[in-house]
């Protein structure tokens, strides 16, 4: 089934799922039904951040509609990725057009999202729960026994279900390298550049440009220091408490490692 892109926008896709309602006296338009929700709190911060970001860069570049319609390249790109991209579903009727600059920062927005916070929020917590095989296992060497085939087998399955699962585990080099593949897929190298880590040197000489990244900079800062204001507090209790882990996937600088926090610029594997 094909997935509407709006979908991919984190405030959409809260909507949808019936998490939250459409408020305009929110401060990012929408009211979470579930108060203490970490990804959705943390979510919406770094969201706004890029949002905020993504227009006002667009906004210097692409001040009216005629200039985005004009720019032969980038509604090349569009219609490459709509068309040739996504061949099969080319002609569904979600797709957004590309004619204003709301247009674009729309659409800009949402891939970097997904590039940057939404990937992190999925990939970089795998390994305390994947790097022990048992929770979540490559490979099953045995199926489920069939009764009408095999009574015998499916007695002792039902006698003791837990001896019938470990026996069917994946064999210790098989284990071993899911281990070792998630490990590696959890991990920040040394080299990882975050999202909104400053630049030495500016990449453009438009001071405009410049001064735009940096208001992006301070936000994602800003983001960081609520979201550790937040796993503080011992009213949250989905990030505080006993055997309550704080939710730190999408804290945005992290050390190299596995460290289950950080948001790099881009999915970087």
């Amino acid at each position: 089934m094909a997935t509407d892109i709006y979908l991919l926008a984190v405030l959409r896709h809260l909507l949808v799922r019936g998490v939250a309602v459409e408020d305009a006296s929110q401060p990012h338009g929408i009211r979470l039904l579930i108060e203490d929700y970490p990804y959705a709190n943390d979510g919406l911060l770094l969201w706004s951040a890029i949002r905020n970001w993504v227009e006002s860069y667009v906004q210097l570049y692409y001040p009216d509609a005629g200039t985005v319609q004009s720019d032969d390249e980038l509604q090349g790109w569009y219609h490459e990725t709509v068309h040739v991209g996504h061949a099969d579903i080319r002609h569904a009727p979600w797709w957004p057009s590309l004619s204003t600059p709301a247009d674009l920062a729309s659409i800009l927005t949402t891939l970097i999202w997904l590039a940057s916070a939404q990937h992190a929020a999925l990939n970089f917590g795998q390994y305390p729960l994947g790097g022990y095989v048992p929770n979540r296992p490559p490979l099953m060497r045995r199926l489920l026994p069939d009764p009408e085939r095999d009574a015998a087998e499916y007695a002792a399955f039902l006698a003791d279900p837990h001896r019938f699962f470990l026996n069917a585990m994946p064999g210790v080099l098989e284990a071993t390298k899911f281990m070792a593949v998630v490990d590696t897929l959890s991990t920040h190298s040394p080299d990882e550049e975050y999202l909104g880590e400053g630049r030495d040197e500016p990449w453009t000489g438009d001071a405009a440009a410049v001064a735009a990244h940096a208001m992006f900079e301070a936000d994602v800062r800003r983001a960081e220091e609520a979201i550790e204001t937040r796993n503080a507090d011992q009213r949250r209790k989905n990030r505080c408490g006993a055997g309550v882990l704080p939710y730190e996937l999408l804290a945005p600088s992290s050390p190299p490692g596995v460290t289950c926090r950080g948001v790099p610029n881009s999915i970087s594997i």
